[in-house]
C-alpha cells in the first residue's frame, strides 16, 4: 500500500468492512470523515483528559456531569461533553487526527475530540477502538445543536508524509501552492516569511471594503440546524470596513478575517492549518484546520487557488497589519488521489473570496 493520508475510496472500504461504524456516506470527504453528535450530552465543571486506563464516562462523573437535553441550547461559556455517533476500530497501522469543521469554527464553538485512555485531544492512536466524545464550549453565543450534526472531522493516515522544506521547494516547481488574488502564481522564492519546516505562512488581507467581521457576542441563541443563508448575521457579527492598513483586535474577542493569498492544493496533497509560533502574536487562527485535496485546484486543474477564511481569537489587545503573517499551513502526501477531490464536489465554501461568515447566515 502507498503511504500517506487515506483517500475517500479507502475510507468507504473500511465502512463496508465494518472497521468504521455508523458512518454515513454523505459524511465522507475526499480525505476525511465527519463525526456527528448523538443525543447524549453532559454539562461538566471543567475541561479534562483521561489518564491511562481511565474512561470518559468515569471522568464525566468525577466532573459532576449532569445530563443535558438535546433540544435545549448549549449556554455560552459552559463546558459540555457529547458522545459521538461514529466508532473507529483502527488497524495496528492506521491512526487519525481530528479538526473542527468550518460550520462550528465560524461560530466560535470550541470543539475537541477525546477518547478513553488517550491523554491527548483530537488523537486516535494506531489500533484504538471504542467510543469517541467531544468537549464542546460555545464561546460567543448560545447554540442549539441538532442531533446528528457534524461537529468535527477525522483524517486517517498509514504513515507520516509531512513535507520537508526541500519537498516544499520541489512542489513549487511542479505546481505552486500559493497564488496572488489577481491569479498570478507565487514561486518558492517569493515566500519571504517561512519557518523552514515545509510549511507556508499566509498573510492578512486588509485591502477589501469589508476586511472581516467582529463577533457581537450576547445571549441570542443560534440554531446550527437552520437552513443555509436563512439567518440575520447582524444579530451576531459586525462588519469591519477598511480603515488604512491596520486593525485592532480586542482581547478575548472573536473575528472572521481572510488571507491575502489564495491556497491551491493539488489532488495528491492534503493540507492543514496548524499552530503558529507565539512570536507572531498572541492569537489563535485555526479553529477549522483541514483543507481537502483539490482545494482551489479547479475541477480539472484550472483553478488559481482560494483565499482562506480565518477564525481568530485574540488573547491580548493587538494591532495587526496588512500583509502580516496570520496563518500557517502544513502539507502531506495522499496515499492515493481521492476518487472525487474538493473542487469536483459541492461545498458551501467552494466559491468563497475574502472573509465569509458561516453558511447559516444570509
Amino acid at each position: 500500500m502507498t503511504k500517506g493520508a487515506i483517500p475517500s475510496q479507502d475510507l468507504k472500504k473500511n465502512v463496508n468492512l465494518g472497521v468504521f461504524k455508523n458512518v454515513k456516506e454523505e459524511h465522507i470527504s475526499p480525505a476525511s470523515i465527519d463525526v456527528t453528535i448523538s443525543g447524549e450530552i453532559y454539562r461538566v465543571d471543567g475541561v479534562f483528559l483521561p489518564k491511562t486506563g481511565e474512561s470518559i464516562q468515569s471522568l464525566i462523573k468525577r466532573m459532576n456531569g449532569t445530563r443535558h437535553a438535546i433540544n435545549e441550547p448549549l449556554e455560552r461559556g459552559v463546558i459540555y461533553v457529547v458522545r459521538l455517533n461514529e466508532q473507529f476500530d483502527l488497524p495496528h497501522d492506521i491512526y487519525g487526527y481530528c479538526n473542527p469543521k468550518s460550520s462550528t469554527g465560524r461560530h466560535d464553538l470550541h470543539v475537541r475530540v477525546i477518547k478513553d485512555d488517550v491523554a491527548r485531544y483530537d488523537t486516535l492512536p494506531k489500533g484504538s477502538k471504542g467510543d469517541l466524545w467531544a468537549i464542546v464550549v460555545p464561546r460567543s453565543y448560545p447554540v442549539l445543536l441538532p442531533i446528528n450534526f457534524p461537529i468535527s472531522q477525522i483524517r486517517f493516515f498509514n504513515e507520516d508524509t509531512r513535507f520537508s522544506e526541500e519537498d516544499l521547494r520541489k512542489q513549487f516547481e511542479i505546481s505552486p501552492f500559493v497564488y496572488q488574488l489577481n491569479g498570478v502564481p507565487s514561486q518558492y522564492n517569493d515566500l519571504v516569511m517561512t519557518d523552514g519546516d515545509g510549511s507556508i505562512l499566509l498573510t492578512l488581507d486588509l485591502s477589501q471594503d469589508i476586511v472581516g467581521y467582529e463577533c457581537r457576542g450576547g445571549n441570542t441563541v443560534l440554531d446550527l440546524g437552520a437552513a443555509n443563508a436563512s439567518l440575520d448575521s447582524s444579530k451576531y457579527f459586525t462588519p469591519l470596513h477598511k480603515n488604512g492598513d491596520s486593525l485592532l483586535l480586542h482581547k478575548d474577542s472573536f473575528y472572521i478575517l481572510s488571507t491575502k493569498e489564495a491556497l491551491r492544493v493539488p489532488p495528491y496533497i492534503a493540507s492543514e492549518m496548524v499552530d503558529m509560533d507565539s512570536r507572531t502574536g498572541e492569537f489563535r487562527t485555526h479553529y477549522a484546520g483541514f483543507f481537502d485535496p483539490g482545494w482551489g485546484y479547479g475541477a480539472k486543474g484550472e483553478g488559481k487557488g482560494r483565499p482562506i477564511t480565518l477564525e481568530v481569537r485574540s488573547f491580548e489587545d493587538v494591532v495587526v497589519t496588512h500583509g502580516q503573517p496570520i496563518g500557517k499551513v502544513r502539507f502531506e502526501r495522499m496515499a492515493q488521489v481521492p476518487e472525487v477531490h474538493y473542487d469536483q464536489k459541492n461545498s458551501n465554501y467552494k466559491m468563497q473570496s475574502g472573509p465569509k461568515l458561516a453558511k447559516q447566515f444570509k
